[in-house]
């Protein structure tokens, strides 16, 4: 599909859109004005284009939102594969039937930003935005510092985005910087010697975030979690939800730190 224009009107009212959805629904209005045969996007588009959305967003609607960052190649910075994650994901988030519950707490004016939100990321840069979402999730690789000698190539500190690695030329050894390492595990991939290896592989855990006008980051649980912890956590997750939410409140507004605090003493690792 070729460039459109876009009317002055046409402009202010997607800026009106928020951030992270506005390059979609740039493109949904762009290609449902390019049907109907024009080559500008005026006011009259984009509220037609809104008018049509609202119209199919209950029967859009699954009560929940689950999303990853990575394509169906892969993403080039993984730390590891979450495909079979996100399936399993995907079965407790339907079996919770957490549209009925919404349908049951918020009636007709149920909106998509009502849905409970989990994302998953693959590597720390975090694509899908789990800082910002209900249930965060970050796939982690751990490395560890073996007796193998350090040969001082260099490769794991140029490939750390980090500067999370340091090289003592003197007795040929590594120092991993955990204060500063996000556990990404490009440095594993890169050690020619075995100096650096993968100590385990899991996901990092984040509670609570969301947008909106009182926006808020997600807390991260301590630890490196395995898939089944991620589950578990998930399955606390629902179970609160449903027993405090009311009227459509967002688990980021009912999820308090003492209730946080519960979660650090169940789920949390060192």
């Amino acid at each position: 599909m070729k460039t459109m224009e876009w009317t002055p009107e046409a402009e202010a009212s997607i800026k009106k859109v928020p951030f992270f959805v506005r390059k979609k629904v740039r493109r949904r209005v762009e290609a449902e004005a390019s049907d109907a045969g024009k080559t500008i996007v005026g006011l009259a588009d984009v509220k037609a284009t809104q008018k049509r959305y609202l119209g199919r967003m209950a029967s859009e609607m699954k009560g929940y939102q689950l999303d990853a960052c990575f394509g169906p190649s892969g993403c080039p910075n993984r730390a590891l594969r979450a495909d079979t994650l996100v399936e399993r994901l995907e079965g407790r988030l339907r079996e919770a039937d957490l549209l009925n519950f919404l349908k049951q707490e918020v009636g007709e004016n149920l909106k998509f930003h009502h849905e409970f939100r989990v994302t998953v990321a693959e590597c720390p840069n975090a694509c899908s935005q789990p800082q910002i979402k209900d249930l965060g999730i970050i796939g982690a690789s751990v490395p560890a510092v073996t007796e193998e000698p350090c040969s001082g190539c260099d490769a794991c500190t140029e490939i750390c985005p980090d500067d999370a690695i340091r090289l003592n030329t003197d007795d040929a050894t590594a120092e991993i910087e955990g204060a500063r390492c996000l556990v990404c595990g490009k440095c594993i991939g890169v050690c020619p010697t075995g100096t650096l290896v993968e100590n385990r592989s899991g996901y990092r855990v984040l509670l609570g975030g969301k947008l909106g006008r009182h926006p808020r980051l997600a807390e991260p649980l301590p630890g490196i979690h395995t898939e089944e912890d991620v589950l578990d956590i998930l399955a606390a997750c629902l179970e609160f939800y449903k027993q405090t939410s009311r009227g459509g409140q967002r688990f980021a507004d009912i999820f308090r730190p003492e209730d946080f605090q519960r979660f650090v003493e169940r789920f949390g690792k060192r």
